[in-house]
Formats: C-alpha cells, sequence, structure tokens
C-alpha cells in the first residue's frame, strides 16, 4: 500500500490530544496498550514493517531506507538504503537474507540479515512492487506488483525474476501456508486469490463481499483461517482450503494491517483512520469476538508482530491539520515514531 493513499482521510481527525501516553492511573493493570513510543524522525512516508524474531530486529520502511531497530535495546542499529519507494520487507531465515521491495525502481533490494549489508539488487519485477514475501517451501520470494496486477517470481540463489503470473487486479498484502499455497488480496476487486507456489498458478478466486477494498491479510495456518482487513471497517475470516466466508467483524477504519498471534488466539487489525488496533479473539475456527480497541495514534495503520513477547510494533506520525482543502497532508517534522503495543 502506497504511504500516501489513505493519508488524505486523516486530516480531520488530527489536533490536539491524539498522542496518547503509554499509561495513566486509569489504566487497568494487565491492559494491552502503547507502553513505549521510539521517536525516529527523518523525513520520508513509509508502509511494511516487519520483525526478524531470531535476532530481535525490527524493519521498518522509511520512503527510500529501510531503519532497522533493536528490540531489546529499542535503538536504531542500521538501515538499509537505496530502497526507493520501498515498501516491504521479507526474511528467509534459512537463508540468513532479507528482501526489500523497491516500488520506484521495479526491483528487490537484497541484504544480509547478520550484517545488514545489501548484497545484491534484483531488476525487472512487474511495475511498482508492494507487498513481498519468502515462501518456505519453494525457496521462492514473490512481489505483488500494484500497477501491473501481477506477481513476480525470485528465485534467490540466482538473483533474478524467474516467472510472472498475471492476477485478477491490484495485489495487496499476501500469505503462505503450510501447504504451498500462497494467498493475496484482490484491492479493486474486493477479491482473494489462491496460488500455487510449486507451479506458479492461480487456483481459485474467491469473493470477499461484504468487504470492500481488502488490504492486509494474516494467517491461522493451524485452523485454515484467513483474515482480510477491508475499508469499510470489517474484517473478513476466509476458510483457506474451501474459501467460504466463515464471517465478518467489526474493526475500525481505515485498515492497512493484521496478524494473528497463535499464541493469544487473536487477530489484531491496525487502524490508521480510527487510530486504534482492534484485538479479536478466536473463540473457535467458526466464532470471532472482539476483545478490545486499544488507542494508538492516526496514521498507526500498519504493524508487525513479536509472538514470542506478544508485542505490536506500529509506524506513525503526527500529519499537519493546516492543509489547503484537497491536499494531502503533511507530516509534522520530526514527528515520525515507532509505537510499542504490549501488556501494561
Amino acid at each position: 500500500m502506497s504511504p500516501l493513499n489513505r493519508v488524505a482521510l486523516l486530516v480531520g481527525m488530527l489536533g490536539a490530544g491524539l498522542l496518547p501516553c503509554a499509561a495513566d492511573a486509569a489504566t487497568p493493570a494487565n491492559a494491552l496498550g502503547v507502553i513505549q513510543r521510539l521517536p525516529l524522525g527523518g523525513t520520508g512516508g513509509w508502509d511494511y514493517l516487519s520483525f526478524d524474531a531470531q535476532r530481535q530486529h525490527l524493519f521498518v520502511s522509511r520512503g527510500d531506507r529501510v531503519l532497522v531497530i533493536d528490540t531489546k535495546q529499542m535503538r536504531q542499529v542500521g538501515s538499509i538504503d537505496n530502497t526507493s519507494g520501498v515498501h516491504g520487507i521479507a526474511i528467509a531465515q534459512d537463508l540468513k537474507q532479507g528482501f526489500v521491495s523497491d516500488g520506484l525502481t521495479a526491483s528487490v533490494t537484497v541484504f544480509d540479515l547478520d550484517s545488514l549489508k545489501t548484497v545484491a539488487t534484483i531488476d525487472g519485477t512487474g511495475e511498482k512492487p508492494d507487498a513481498i514475501i519468502y515462501e518456505p517451501g519453494s525457496h521462492r520470494v514473490w512481489t505483488f506488483n500494484g500497477k501491473s496486477h501481477n506477481a513476480s517470481v525470485i528465485d534467490p540463489a540466482s538473483k533474478r525474476v524467474i516467472d510472472t503470473v498475471a492476477l485478477p487486479g491490484k495485489p495487496e498484502f499476501a500469505v503462505t501456508d503450510a501447504d504451498g499455497h500462497i494467498f493475496v488480496n484482490i484491492e479493486d476487486k474486493s477479491e482473494l486469490v489462491q496460488i500455487d507456489a510449486g507451479s506458479h498458478k492461480v487456483l481459485q478466486t474467491w469473493s470477499l463481499a461484504p468487504c470492500e477494498s481488502p488490504s492486509g491479510l494474516a494467517i491461522d495456518v493451524a485452523h485454515h483461517r484467513l483474515f482480510s482487513v477491508c475499508d469499510n471497517e470489517k474484517m473478513a475470516v476466509t476458510d483457506s482450503v474451501t474459501g467460504h466466508l466463515v464471517t465478518t467483524v467489526p474493526i475500525g477504519s481505515g485498515p492497512d494491517a493484521v496478524v494473528f498471534d497463535a499464541g493469544d488466539a487473536t487477530v489484531y487489525s491496525s487502524n490508521g483512520e480510527s487510530g486504534t488496533i482492534t484485538a479479536v479473539h478466536e473463540d473457535d475456527s467458526d466464532h470471532f469476538s472482539v476483545k478490545a480497541t486499544v488507542p494508538t495514534q492516526p496514521s498507526a495503520r500498519t504493524l508487525a508482530l513479536d509472538s514470542q513477547q506478544h508485542r505490536l510494533y506500529l509506524s506513525a506520525a503526527t500529519l499537519s491539520k493546516d492543509q489547503p482543502a484537497g491536499q494531502r497532508p503533511t507530516m509534522v517534522p520530526g514527528s515520525f515514531t515507532v509505537l510499542v503495543v504490549g501488556r501494561h
């Protein structure tokens, strides 16, 4: 998702008091909330975050670079530079490499997870690569290209694009299961596509109605459930085997990301316009209930999960409320911050 796609709708929500403190006297013990903020400042937009659990590194997309945060010390320890129009970061633990989708140059930057040094640039993806994933069964990297409505398949060994898969519309986020399948939301069609990772073939296209304009996507592999967050304040729960719509759950406005924490059986939707996270509990594989609505900050629309510590990381900034009518809001200089959400 382009960092500018949703910010125009935020201006009317900005103003004094929109940056909540981590806790106050009225916060119940063990309640979920913002427990820390890491001001990073700087210029540029942002999109996806990704978490390397093995090294406790958080990768934060930032316009033309990826910031690397050591979450044990909560400080920046590096930067992956020259990633023009960066959207997503995929982690391949077995290869000890990371892969960055460079949206403005139709390329992927490859870096070493230990040294954080760039080792290669792979050219020739589709136009405006956005979401990016690593499929461990086939050892392939996939980019999902917003403008050309296709996916590029990359062989990490040869560092080249080896195939292109046509998609029925504009792809958004993608996930994999344990059975060699890839799933991707189609934003402009409100559809969900199932792909065979081995043959690079589209197997199924499923409707997500009544969800509209799906963006973020997460998966509960054990129970074969997919979670698509949509612009009309709904999350669609889909059976990943049959494509059957299990249920829809109300969420906040302006969602752009969603994660599933198997350890506490909870789905978290980050709602950038509401400035909230919706925590949805998986009561069982067919029943879901909203457990909490957690205040974060307007513009905090993307997130990553540390499943070991049960913490969420979000990118956010304060957007100017003094913009002329019809113009996109600008970020207040120096206000870019990473939020940490966890138990008080």
